[in-house]
């Protein structure tokens, strides 16, 4: 179902992929817990739609909708940039383990849904991931 922005109608989503720094397994109980918290907060605050999610120790899958206004990077970038520091703020034990000072890496993996990857196979993906294990 298409969505309405005051200037636009679209139907957007994005399968999203990213690792923490040195691909470490940091995303693990309460830092796992905190980092969803904070990216539906960040959704909220920015009206992204989260569609699936799922923390792996080592990497991140995010299938959002958003507005034309918003970029793939830039969505990324958002979702990066607030979770770095308020995990560093509250968890500063993470800092310790990436000495280079960041909680993620630079690059990540973007996605649109299309005519033969459809929204049900990217969710039925991210809710299956920690049965499926793969090389990247």
């Amino acid at each position: 179902m298409p969505k309405r922005t005051h200037h636009a109608v679209y139907d957007l989503k994005y399968h999203l992929v990213w690792i923490p720094k040195y691909r470490k397994s940091l995303l693990l109980g309460s830092i796992e817990k905190r980092v969803k918290e904070i990216f539906y907060e960040i959704a909220e605050e920015h009206d992204f739609e989260i569609l699936a999610m799922e923390l792996m120790p080592d990497h991140v899958h995010l299938f959002v909708s958003a507005a034309p206004k918003w970029a793939p990077g830039k969505i990324v970038s958002i979702f990066k940039t607030i979770t770095s520091k308020i995990i560093f703020e509250e968890f500063p034990q993470v800092k310790k383990k990436l000495w280079g000072g960041h909680l993620w890496s630079a690059g990540y993996y973007a996605a649109s849904v299309g005519d033969k990857v459809t929204a049900e196979v990217v969710k039925k993906y991210i809710r299956h991931q920690r049965q499926i294990s793969f090389d990247w």
